[in-house]
C-alpha cells in the first residue's frame, strides 16, 4: 500500500523534482473527473515555480474539458473566498510557510471548504490509476469528443469546442473589498501599522485593503522575485518585524506567511504576540459583545495553558482538536461555533470565512484596538502565556510508543508533579520520524527540566536514532 500523497493541507514537495508538471497535468485530469465540475478557479502564491505548476494543472483540467479562472497571485482565503462566492471548486498553488524551492496544492470543494477526507481519497485513487496507466474513472460524454482507448477501456476525451478554455482574471479587487466590508463601515484610522508581507501573497491585497481602511502603513518584505518569499521574513521571522515597528514607533506590527493564511503581531515595544494571545483577545471581545456563539472557542491541543486559564477565567468553553486548521474547522462547523485557532497564527472567523485568513485576523485585531482605544499589550494581557518548550526527539522505535510503559510511568509521575500548574503533550508526528514533548509549567526552568527527564525516558524506552531538524 502507497503512502497517501496528501497531508493535513494538500499535497506538497520540491517543486520540480516532488512536484513535476507531469504530476500537476494528472492531478487536474483527475481533479476534473472526481470532482465533476464545469469550472474552476486557480491561484497561487508568489514562487518562481507557481506559473509552471499552475500552466500545468490547468492543462489537466482543460484537457478534461473544464473551464478554468486563472485568479492570479492571491491568498489563499481569497481563493476560498472566491470559491465560496461562485460557487466553483478552486485549487491554490503554495506551500505556505516553506521555503521557496518547496511548492504545493490544495483544492477546496464548491463553497471554499477544503476537500473532505473522502473527496481527498478519491482523488488521489484517480491520480494513481492515472499515472499507473491503468484503468480510470470515464468522464460524462460530452459533445466534440471522441472516444480514446487506454489499457482496453474506453475514455471520452474532449477535442476541438470540447477543450477547455483558459481565461484570466485579477482575483484582488473583490477579495480586497470582502476583507474591508467585514467591519461594517468601521475604519482604522489613526493606527500606525507595520505589515511584513513575507515576500508572499500578502503583498497583493494586505496593503491596499490596510490602506483603505485608513491605516498609516508602512510594508516591509513586499517586494517578491519568486525565490524571497519566506527568506527571513513573515510570521516564522517576527524579530525584523519587531526591530522595525520599534524604530517606526508604530502601533503594531503585522506579520502573514507566504499564502497569508495566518497572522503574529507585535506590539509597540516589539513584543511577540502569537496566535493564542490574539485569539483570546478576539474572544473575550467577542464575549463581550455578544458574538461567540455558545461562549465557546476551538483551539488546538497545543494552545498555551495560560490560554485555557484565561478562557475559565472569563466563563469561555474551550474545545480542543488535533493539530491542524482543518480540524479546527471541522469542530467550528460540527458545533456551529464562529471563532477557533492554533498557536502559530490561524485564526478562524467561521462568520466571515471559510478558512484562516491571516489579513482578514489581522483587520480584526485592528478594529479591537480601534474601537476599545487600547494598544495591543493591554490587550494580550488577557492571558498570561506560561513557559512551553517543545522538542523533538528522534527514536529508533517510534511505533511502539504507545506500548513503552516505563515512559508512560514516567510521564505520570511529571504531571502529577506539575499538577495544575502544568501541561505535558507526548506525540508521534504524522510528518517526521520523531516524537514530540512538550511542556509547560510556571517557569522556564521547570519546564525546561521536566522536558528533559521525558526525553531522557523516552530515549531510554524506544532507543535513539539519527537527529532531525526542528
Amino acid at each position: 500500500m502507497t503512502a497517501r500523497r496528501f497531508g493535513t493541507d494538500g499535497l506538497r514537495g520540491v517543486a520540480n523534482v516532488d512536484l513535476t508538471p507531469e504530476l500537476l497535468v494528472a492531478l487536474g485530469r483527475a481533479a476534473a473527473r472526481t470532482l465533476g465540475a464545469e469550472r474552476f478557479l486557480v491561484g497561487r502564491d508568489t514562487r518562481i515555480s507557481g506559473p509552471m505548476l499552475q500552466a500545468a494543472l490547468s492543462a489537466g483540467l482543460t484537457a478534461e474539458g473544464a473551464e478554468v479562472t486563472d485568479l492570479g497571485v492571491l491568498p489563499t482565503p481569497g481563493v476560498a473566498w472566491a470559491s465560496a462566492t461562485e460557487r466553483h471548486p478552486a485549487a491554490m498553488i503554495s506551500a505556505s510557510h516553506n521555503p521557496f524551492p518547496d511548492n504545493g496544492i490544495k483544492f477546496f470543494a464548491p463553497g471554499g471548504r477544503k476537500l473532505s477526507d473522502a473527496a481527498e481519497d478519491l482523488l488521489e485513487a484517480e491520480l494513481d490509476r492515472l499515472l499507473a496507466g491503468g484503468p480510470g474513472s470515464v468522464p460524462e460524454r460530452r459533445a466534440g469528443s471522441v472516444p480514446e482507448r487506454r489499457d482496453g477501456v474506453a475514455r471520452s476525451v474532449p477535442v476541438g469546442a470540447g477543450v477547455g478554455r483558459v481565461c484570466y482574471r485579477d482575483g484582488r479587487p473583490g477579495y480586497v473589498a470582502a476583507l474591508a466590508a467585514t467591519l461594517d463601515g468601521r475604519r482604522l484610522d489613526g493606527l500606525s501599522v507595520v505589515a511584513d508581507c513575507a515576500h508572499g501573497a500578502a503583498c497583493s491585497v494586505a496593503p491596499e485593503v490596510l490602506a483603505a481602511l485608513g491605516v498609516d502603513l508602512i510594508a516591509i518584505n513586499d517586494r517578491p522575485d519568486g525565490v524571497n518569499i519566506n527568506e527571513g521574513a513573515g510570521s516564522n521571522y517576527p524579530s525584523g518585524l519587531a526591530t522595525e515597528v520599534v524604530a517606526r514607533g508604530a502601533d503594531v506590527g503585522l506579520a502573514f506567511d507566504g499564502d497569508a493564511d495566518r497572522v503574529v503581531a507585535v506590539d509597540a515595544a516589539g513584543n511577540l504576540v502569537d496566535g493564542d494571545q490574539l485569539l483570546a483577545m478576539c474572544a473575550v471581545d467577542r464575549l463581550d459583545r455578544g458574538l461567540l456563539t455558545d461562549k465557546t472557542v476551538v483551539a488546538t491541543v497545543m494552545a498555551n495553558l495560560g490560554f485555557r486559564r484565561a478562557m475559565a477565567d472569563h466563563g469561555i468553553a474551550v474545545v480542543e482538536t488535533k493539530v491542524g486548521d482543518r480540524y479546527v474547522l471541522d469542530a467550528l462547523d460540527e458545533g456551529g461555533w464562529a471563532l477557533g485557532g492554533e498557536q502559530s497564527g490561524h485564526v478562524i472567523f467561521r462568520d466571515l470565512a471559510t478558512t484562516g485568513d491571516g489579513v482578514l485576523s489581522g483587520i480584526q485585531v485592528l478594529d479591537v484596538m480601534a474601537r476599545t482605544g487600547r494598544p495591543l499589550a493591554e490587550l494580550a494581557q488577557v492571558m498570561t502565556r506560561l513557559p512551553q518548550v517543545l522538542r523533538n526527539v528522534a527514536v529508533a522505535d517510534r511505533a511502539g510508543l504507545s506500548g513503552a510503559e516505563t515512559f508512560w510511568s514516567e510521564l505520570e509521575a511529571v504531571r502529577l508533579r506539575l499538577g495544575t500548574e502544568g501541561r505535558v503533550l507526548v506525540r508521534p508526528s504524522g510528518t517526521e520520524p520523531v516524537v514530540r514533548v512538550m511542556v509547560e509549567a510556571l517557569t522556564a526552568e521547570a519546564a525546561e527540566a521536566a522536558c528533559s527527564e521525558l526525553c531522557v525516558a523516552l530515549v531510554s524506552a524506544l532507543g535513539t536514532a539519527e537527529p532531525v531538524s526542528h
